[in-house]
């Protein structure tokens, strides 16, 4: 922010009432005193901490809900952790639904069910222009990054390798499924004609290969995920490089995809793999009170280093990178205020 010379010039960006009291304070106390309270004004201004009450929309109140993903997958743990800090903020009830995914949440969300949803921007950007005009963005929170596991004992070293095999592809209503086929199909493949497709959560999925009941599966989500890292414990396993797919992805689905790397730390006995990372949006109704949204964007960003601690993958939400949802999300007005008022 700029500087502003001067005392009287800095006043005039106090609200009216602080305005009146530091103006008659000058008139009763020394010059000394006066450049004082000037100076404690700028120091509120320029850290972004002054907030104009009568800019703050207020929240008129009512139960929140949130729209997560499958029970031991991050989003839905993300949600429980979230919920007990919003309900301590808005002295509401706040609750937790566990869904299919990104695809559910956003119908969810879009068909009013659940005031709050996580979803992957290919999920919200795969909605028709009408779906996505009603639906605004609170914050990117953090990126999902495409899991392809296997025994390490596997034959299957490529994607095409997969060609007859029993492959979970996520369950119905994720964006799992969605990035599944996406990603197979930048091989000419196609699940029902190609694989023998499970559909089926996380959860399931690790207990699956662990039995030998199929031969690979898909996920997608944050690092790492608790389901794969107790499957380590068990399963010697390891992750299929999909790391080529990445521009395909772009050229044919738009630009929410972008070139990743699954660390050798994520996983017990990991090894770097190269992959696809998509971002995940926290997400509401374009018509969700202002007051509300401006509330759970503090909620969120000032709560992302007590819920990184025990989601990792949470520590990466960051109020800089946060309002960078467009494409294929605007703001929520909340969220805008929200950023606004806090912006260095």
């Amino acid at each position: 922010m700029r500087q502003l010379p001067g005392m009287r010039h800095a006043l005039r960006y106090l609200p009216e009432r602080v305005r009146r009291r530091a103006e008659a304070g000058t008139r009763r106390r020394s010059r000394t005193m006066a450049a004082a309270v000037a100076a404690v004004a700028l120091a509120l201004l320029a850290g972004g901490l002054w907030i104009n009450a009568d800019d703050a929309p207020k929240y008129r109140g009512g139960p929140v809900s949130i729209a997560t993903g499958v029970p031991t997958g991050v989003y839905h743990r993300y949600g429980q952790l979230l919920a007990p800090r919003l309900r301590n903020n808005l002295q509401e009830r706040v609750t937790v639904d566990a869904t299919g995914g990104s695809v559910e949440n956003l119908e969810r969300v879009l068909d009013g069910r659940d005031t709050l949803g996580i979803a992957t921007a290919d999920s919200v950007a795969n909605l028709a222009a009408e779906q996505r005009s009603g639906l605004r963005a609170v914050a990117r929170l953090y990126d999902d990054y495409v899991q392809l596991v296997v025994r390490r004992n596997s034959p299957v070293q490529k994607l095409e390798d997969l060609r007859g095999l029993r492959v979970v592809i996520g369950p119905p209503g994720s964006g799992v499924e969605l990035i599944a086929r996406r990603i197979l199909a930048t091989v000419g493949m196609d699940p029902e004609r190609d694989l023998a497709p499970v559909r089926a959560g996380i959860g399931d999925a690790a207990a699956q290969l662990r039995d030998g009941q199929v031969d690979a599966f898909f996920w997608s989500g944050g690092l790492p995920t608790g389901a794969v890292s107790e499957l380590t414990s068990a399963t010697e396993i390891r992750f299929v490089p999909l790391g080529d797919t990445a521009k395909r992805l772009r050229e044919q689905f738009g630009q929410v995809y972008r070139e990743a790397v699954i660390p050798a730390d994520a996983y017990a006995g990991g090894r770097e793999v190269p992959t696809v990372a998509v971002p995940n949006l926290l997400v509401t109704r374009a018509d969700a009170d202002t007051g509300l949204i401006r509330r759970v964007t503090g909620v969120v960003m000032g709560n992302r280093e007590a819920i990184g601690s025990e989601v990792h993958a949470a520590q990466l939400v960051d109020p800089r990178t946060a309002v960078f949802t467009d494409p294929p999300l605007m703001l929520h007005e909340g969220a805008r205020l929200w950023y606004r008022s806090a912006k260095p």
